[in-house]
């Protein structure tokens, strides 16, 4: 599943262009993101280690899926597919909320993202590709909030900035 290109949006998530993602993450270039995050019945969040050969985020953990919808694409129809190419899953999710993030990142490399946010839920086993993912779990969204604070270094920087958001939209849920 090729992504090299990002969607270059403007802070109201209207498309200006696209460019390659590298280059976009080398200049810091806000572009257009998804980040979907699951849940089992127990409550559990699916959370998975990015593989060690990323271009950035390797082997830190992060949502269950996250990536770029490309030009054109429905980003709910992108998600969708993503998370079957990365984690062999599929469910149905749902938007939650989008929230726009700038930070550095290791490589040299700037995030700079709008992105989506859609939660679902499911209790099947993933199946992950593994250029994607080195490694994933089932985790008590109680131990992910104190585990981020205590040891940030271990997940990437949009799972911190989001999780607290996803938390709080699960209260409103339940």
């Amino acid at each position: 599943m090729n992504r090299n290109k990002v969607v270059l949006v403007d802070r109201k998530d209207k498309a200006k262009g696209e460019m390659d993602k590298l280059e976009a993450h080398l200049k810091g270039e806000l572009h257009r993101a998804f980040s979907i995050f699951l849940f089992n019945s127990d409550g559990k969040m699916l959370i998975h280690q990015r593989a060690s050969n990323k271009y950035h985020g390797g082997g830190l953990w992060t949502n269950a899926c996250c990536s770029h919808p490309q030009w054109n694409e429905d980003i709910k129809q992108s998600a969708l597919q993503r998370l079957q190419y990365e984690m062999g899953l599929q469910c149905n999710i749902d938007k939650s909320f989008s929230f726009v993030y700038h930070a550095p990142v290791e490589n040299g490399l700037i995030e700079h993202e709008y992105d989506h946010v859609f939660i679902g839920y499911t209790n099947n086993i993933p199946y992950p590709h593994p250029d994607e993912v080195q490694n994933y779990k089932w985790a008590s969204p109680f131990f992910l909030k104190d585990d981020v604070i205590q040891n940030s270094d271990h997940y990437t920087y949009w799972f911190r900035t989001a999780l607290g958001k996803v938390l709080n939209q699960m209260v409103i849920i339940k």
